[in-house]
C-alpha cells in the first residue's frame, strides 16, 4: 500500500517514504529525509534533510525532527516534543557543520514536550516522561523523567513500569528480565 499524504502536506522531490505510511495536514518533508514504512506524522511535523525514520514510528502532532536524528523502527515521539542538532546556538554564528548526532533506539517513547539535546542516545525502549529534559545517553529500558531528567526505574517493552531487582518479570505481559540498580536485559 502506497503512502497517504495529505493535500497540505509538502514533500519535496527526492524523499523517500515508505509503504503503508501517513503524512497528514501541514507536514513538510524535505528532500533527504528517510521515512520507512506504516509510520504516521501528525499534523505539523516537520523533517529535515538529514533524518531516517525507520519503520512502524509514531511522530505526534507538532514536532520538528532536525538534520542528524535517527529514530529506529516503533519508535513514539509524543505531542510538541522537540529535538536539538546544535549544542550552542547562536543565531549570528553558523554551525551547520556542527550538527550533532542524536539516535533514538528500536522501541523508544518520548513523552509530550520533553526536550532532547542533540548529541545523545536513547536506548532501546527507553521512556522519556513528559515534560522531562534529556542531555545525556539514555540506557535501555530506562525511565527517565525530570530536568535534567534522572532514572526513575525501568520499563517494559510493552510500556509498563517493572519493579524489582534481579530476575523480574513484567506483570502485564510476563516479560522476564535482568535488573540491577545500573540496567535492565531482557531474558
Amino acid at each position: 500500500m502506497a503512502a497517504k499524504i495529505h493535500e497540505t502536506a509538502i514533500v519535496d522531490a527526492g524523499a523517500e517514504i515508505g509503504d503503508g505510511t501517513a503524512v497528514w495536514h501541514w507536514v513538510h518533508v524535505s528532500a533527504g529525509a528517510r521515512i520507512g514504512r506504516n509510520c504516521s506524522l501528525g499534523q505539523n511535523v516537520y523533517v529535515g534533510n538529514r533524518v531516517t525514520i525507520g519503520d512502524n514510528v509514531r511522530v505526534q502532532n507538532n514536532v520538528s525532527i532536525y538534520d542528524a536524528v535517527t529514530l529506529e523502527d516503533d519508535v513514539f515521539c509524543g505531542p510538541s516534543m522537540v529535538f536539538t542538532n546544535v549544542y550552542n546556538p547562536r543565531s549570528a554564528v553558523s554551525r551547520k557543520d556542527e550538527y550533532r548526532e542524536t539516535i533514538v533506539r528500536k522501541g523508544a517513547t518520548l513523552g509530550a514536550n520533553c526536550t532532547i539535546v542533540c548529541g545523545v542516545t536513547i536506548g532501546a525502549h527507553g521512556f522519556v516522561g513528559a515534560g522531562s529534559l534529556i542531555n545525556r545517553d539514555v540506557a535501555p529500558y530506562a525511565l527517565m523523567v525530570g530536568v535534567p531528567a534522572r532514572r526513575i526505574g525501568w520499563m517494559c517493552e510493552c510500556g509498563v513500569r517493572i519493579e524489582g531487582e534481579g530476575d523480574v518479570s513484567c506483570g502485564d505481559c510476563g516479560k522476564s528480565y535482568a535488573i540491577s540498580d545500573k540496567e535492565c536485559s531482557p531474558r
